[in-house]
């Protein structure tokens, strides 16, 4: 099976994506095929033996073999007529906007591209942190309390101190802030507000556990080991990210098992049927022994692979149960009468 790998993006978290990319060739026993999207949003295609950070911090991938999207595919110009990169199934690999908001979804269902990734139903509630919680109340998970704040609009903030700022619509981390007390508050939503008109607040508690589960449905879902990250007071980016990539350490959960229950029929509720397709991460807080949903990561970093013993099996399952497009018929069935009843 050839695996391509759509990354990059116009997105805040551009450079997550290209390392999420980066590390999915030591992990992946498919030929691989990469496929680049700069912030220009044109597409390139990267020689997969010659991948590395620097090749897209210097733009030394601008020589690389420039691509175009259409029906059935990514082409390129040939001296004379235009060649197809060819491979079995595409992930998307890019995170924040473009990659989790619906626009790529979209863009490679129109152009029938078969994927492994968030569909655009998903994609949509997913990266707006006010649908996710509205979405998993509606299925029946549970969420800490929370307000959304909007730019230039002045609301009293009903959440007590102290309590978590975060951008409305962006992952990694990014622009989240613990405030503690009114003084801190002016800061906070300047940094927020530079990645997103909107924020959402949320109760900060001390001490709370963390735990990330991936997953995916083939015949049957298939879950990973259930993550409790080591934090401080919260994953910032540089925990989450820099951190991991020098350790590499992954702390395994121990949890009652009617807890990690909870937790997995948490995540089915959440993933049926919205994420079909595609290989999530859901974050959970246990208080009290109940099961909150902290946030869907609906293209995790790396796509989670340090967390399944047999990443590439993962892969390979999901790609067979992939959606697929109900068919339309070609046929004018009412056009005529229509225009006929309309006296034209």
């Amino acid at each position: 099976m050839t695996v391509a790998v759509l990354f990059g993006a116009k997105s805040f978290e551009h450079e997550i994506s290209v390392v999420s990319a980066i590390a999915l060739k030591k992990v992946l026993k498919h030929d691989i095929v990469y496929i680049f999207c700069d912030y220009n949003r044109d597409f390139y295609l990267i020689p997969t033996d010659k991948i590395n950070s620097k090749r897209f911090s210097s733009g030394e991938y601008l020589k690389d073999k420039p691509l175009y999207l259409k029906n059935g595919g990514f082409f390129y110009k040939k001296a004379f007529g235009e060649g197809q990169v060819n491979f079995d199934v595409m992930i998307n690999l890019v995170h924040g906007s473009d990659g989790e908001d619906g626009k790529l979804s979209s863009i490679l269902d129109f152009f029938h591209i078969s994927y492994i990734g968030p569909r655009t139903e998903g994609s949509c509630l997913s990266y707006n942190k006010l649908l996710t919680k509205l979405y998993a109340k509606e299925v029946g998970v549970n969420v800490l309390d929370y307000q959304v704040l909007r730019k230039e609009c002045e609301e009293v903030i009903r959440i007590p101190f102290p309590f978590i700022v975060k951008p409305l619509r962006l992952g990694s981390s990014i622009g989240i802030s613990i405030v503690k007390e009114a003084k801190e508050l002016s800061y906070a939503l300047d940094v927020a507000f530079e990645f997103d008109d909107s924020v959402l607040i949320e109760p900060f508690i001390a001490g709370i556990k963390e735990y990330n589960l991936a997953g995916c449905k083939g015949n049957e879902f298939l879950f990973s080991i259930i993550e409790e990250p080591q934090k401080e007071e919260f994953l910032d980016f540089d925990k989450k990210y820099l951190d991991f990539s020098r350790t590499k350490r992954v702390n395994e959960a121990t949890l009652p098992s009617a807890i990690e229950q909870r937790m997995k029929q948490s995540f089915i509720k959440l993933y049926e049927p919205l994420f079909r397709g595609a290989l999530i991460r859901c974050d959970f807080f246990v208080i009290d022994e109940l099961v909150y949903l902290n946030e869907i990561n609906p293209i995790p970093g790396s796509m989670a692979n340090y967390l399944f013993d047999d990443f590439t099996m993962v892969i390979e399952t999901l790609s067979s149960y992939l959606p697929k497009e109900i068919n339309v018929p070609k046929e004018y069935r009412y056009i005529n009468s229509i225009q006929a009843a309309k006296g034209k």
